[in-house]
C-alpha cells in the first residue's frame, strides 16, 4: 500500500532540508522530473496555461481545467504533486470545491494567493491584491474545507512587486496566523529579496526561484541554509522544452531532414522509457489476446 502523497510530502518537511521541487507543464514533464529523482514535482498554472491553450499565464484556466491538469500528473507520477490553485477561483463555496477536487485528484498541496481577478503571474507588472483581512477569511474557509484530509496549504502572497517587502512579510504573517501550513512570498527577482523573506519571515516557508533573474544565482544549499523548506524551480523544463523545440524546428525547417540535429532528441527507446511502455508491454503479454 502506498502512503498517501501528502503524508510523504509532510514526512519529507519534517526530516528538515530544503526540498527542491521542479516545475512540471504536463504529464510527460512531471514524469521527467521524477526520473531525474526529484522528490515532488510543481504543477505550475504558468506551466499549464501555456500547455493546454498556448497563452500567458493571466487567469485563463478554469478550476475545471486546472483540477484536470492536476488529476493527470498525479496519475502520471508516484512523487507529491505541489498544484497552482490561483485564488481559488471565487467565493468561499468556490473555494471550498476546489479544495475538495484537489484533494479527489490526489494532489499533495496546493497553494491559493492574495491577488483580484483577473491574477497574473508573480513575475508580471500590474498585479492587484485584496484586502489582508478578505484573502485571511479566504485561506480559513480552505483550511475547513480540507478538514482532516491530508493536504498540505500553502499561503501565497503576492504584495512583494505591488507593495515591497514590508507588505509582503506582514501579509505572509498573517496567513501564518490563519493556519496555512506553509507562506510563500511570490514575485521574487533579487538575491536580496530572498535574504530578507529569509531572515524577516519564521516557520516553513517556499520560495520560488525564476530563470534569469539574479535570485537564479543562489544554489539549494545557499536556499537551505537561508532556512526555506521548499523551492519551486517553476519554469526551467518550460523553458528548457520550449527553447529545444524551437530549436530543433528551425533545423528542421533549414535542411529538410531531422538528422543531425545540433541537439539530437531522445531516441525512440529512452522514450519508450520514459513513457513506462514495458508495464503496457507485460499487460499485453499476460492479459491480451492469444
Amino acid at each position: 500500500m502506498h502512503q498517501h502523497p501528502a503524508l510523504q510530502l509532510q514526512e519529507r518537511l519534517r526530516a528538515g532540508g530544503l526540498v527542491q521541487v521542479p516545475g512540471a507543464y504536463d504529464a510527460l514533464s512531471a514524469r521527467l522530473v521524477e526520473r531525474a529523482g526529484f522528490p515532488a514535482v510543481y504543477m505550475t498554472g504558468f506551466g499549464a496555461t501555456a500547455a493546454r491553450l498556448g497563452q500567458p499565464d493571466i487567469g485563463l484556466l478554469t478550476q475545471t481545467e486546472m483540477t484536470t491538469h492536476a488529476r493527470d500528473m498525479v496519475r502520471a507520477v508516484a512523487i507529491p504533486v505541489i498544484a497552482d490553485a490561483d485564488t481559488g477561483y471565487g467565493g468561499p463555496s468556490n473555494i471550498e470545491r476546489t479544495v475538495r477536487e484537489y484533494i479527489q485528484a490526489g494532489v499533495a498541496a496546493i497553494h491559493l494567493e492574495d491577488q483580484i481577478a483577473p491574477k497574473r503571474c508573480g513575475q508580471m507588472a500590474g498585479i492587484r491584491l485584496m484586502d489582508t483581512r478578505e484573502n485571511e477569511r479566504r485561506l480559513r474557509c480552505a483550511l475547513a474545507a480540507r478538514g482532516d484530509d491530508a493536504l498540505l496549504v500553502i499561503g501565497r502572497t503576492d504584495a512583494l512587486p505591488a507593495l515591497g517587502i514590508d507588505e509582503a512579510v506582514a501579509r505572509a504573517k498573517r496567513y501564518q496566523d490563519a493556519g496555512v501550513d506553509l507562506v510563500f512570498v511570490d514575485g521574487i527577482k533579487t538575491v536580496a529579496e530572498v535574504e530578507a523573506v529569509a531572515r524577516r519571515v519564521a516557520g516553513p516557508k517556499v520560495v520560488s526561484i525564476v530563470d534569469g533573474t539574479d535570485a537564479a544565482a543562489l544554489t539549494a544549499t545557499n536556499l537551505q541554509d537561508m532556512g526555506f523548506a521548499l523551492v519551486f524551480y517553476a519554469v526551467t523544463a518550460l523553458f528548457s522544452a520550449a527553447r529545444a523545440v524551437e530549436q530543433a524546428l528551425a533545423e528542421l525547417h533549414a535542411s529538410g531532414t531531422p538528422r543531425g540535429l545540433s541537439t539530437p532528441g531522445m531516441s525512440y527507446a529512452d522514450f519508450s522509457r520514459v513513457v513506462g511502455l514495458a508495464e503496457h508491454q507485460r499487460l499485453d503479454q499476460e492479459f491480451g489476446a492469444s
